[in-house]
């Protein structure tokens, strides 16, 4: 953003800290995209190699000199950040009517920010879902008696198992983290093979919890959020598919210069809102501003299991 319109601006602190605080329950992207604050709006992102897995002779005699390796030459990958932006106007006889205009201008400014997520999401979403994004040994897309609707024949332990071994064997780890859409997890809650392992649980219902332990991974979240469609009709953002990926989660871990399988990048300091007047000081506009770019790092971290339903 140009000096002249960040002089223009009239940041409001109290609102901008609503706007970084504010975090819809629905929208799950940044379980796979987790934040990661940049300096400028383009930024030379940081391509890993495998020199850290790799055995080097170690052992140096008396007075010889220091064993040393010789880095691969690190190759980046230019990534710039998108303006996102969005403004509610506030009619000044809506004001008056108020009983507190400070609740009418954090509802303002939680309407903006949720939609700036919405769009944040749906990215999230169409990059994660994406088969073409993933290289031929981190996706499979199942049909007939693979899927999971078929509940005699299919083994979704095996195949969540077999995505995990894949991603061991590209970056040395397992996933951490595992996200599917609603229509997948509803799925799974019926599936015998799973419902065999919980028999003797107390629940007696397949929850979240439970299939973090029979799939040994620590996070699992599930895509809630919905769109409406050109037509009015509600769509599922996250569909009937699987992400296992290594996420780095501790915030401290959470650089762009660390690996990962994606990452939010977002300008440090964002997001910001502001307010200004129009018609005559009539109308308040609350414009709620963002700068990131979603960005799928490494899709060696991840797998994906497309079409899981029939």
């Amino acid at each position: 953003m140009s000096d002249r319109l960040s002089e223009l601006r009239i940041v409001d602190p109290v609102l901008t800290q609503i706007a970084r605080g504010y975090q819809n329950a629905d929208f799950i992207a940044e379980s796979l995209f987790p934040i990661a604050p940049v300096p400028k709006e383009s930024v030379k992102v940081p391509q890993f190699g495998k020199e850290a897995f790799r055995i080097y002779n170690t052992e140096r005699a008396i007075r010889a000199r220091s064993n040393r390796l010789t880095p691969e030459g690190i190759t980046t990958v230019t990534q710039t950040l998108e303006e996102h932006d969005i403004e509610y106007p506030i009619d000044y006889r809506e004001a008056d009517e108020a009983a507190d205009i400070l609740n009418l201008e954090q509802d303002a400014t939680e309407t903006v920010q949720s939609l700036i997520q919405l769009r944040r999401e749906k990215q999230a979403a169409d990059l994660a879902q994406d088969v073409n994004n993933y290289p031929s040994g981190n996706k499979i897309t199942l049909s007939g008696t693979s899927q999971f609707t078929d509940k005699t024949n299919s083994d979704p332990i095996g195949v969540i198992k077999d995505g995990k071994s894949a991603i061991r064997s590209k970056i040395g780890r397992y996933p951490n983290m595992m996200v599917m859409g609603a229509a997948t997890y509803e799925v799974l809650q019926d599936h015998p093979q799973l419902l065999e392992r919980i028999k003797y649980s107390m629940r007696g219902v397949l929850t979240v919890q439970l299939m973090q332990e029979i799939f040994d991974i620590p996070n699992i979240r599930i895509g809630m959020a919905v769109y409406a469609d050109e037509n009015d009709n509600f769509v599922d953002l996250w569909q009937d598919n699987i992400i296992l990926a290594y996420v780095p989660q501790a915030s401290g871990e959470r650089s762009y210069k660390r690996p990962s399988y994606g990452y939010t990048l977002r300008k440090r300091g964002w997001p910001l809102v502001d307010r200004y007047e129009e018609s005559g000081g009539k109308i308040t506009l609350i414009r709620s501003t963002d700068i990131f770019k979603v960005a799928l790092m490494g899709a060696e971290a991840g797998y994906l299991i497309n079409d899981t339903n029939a």
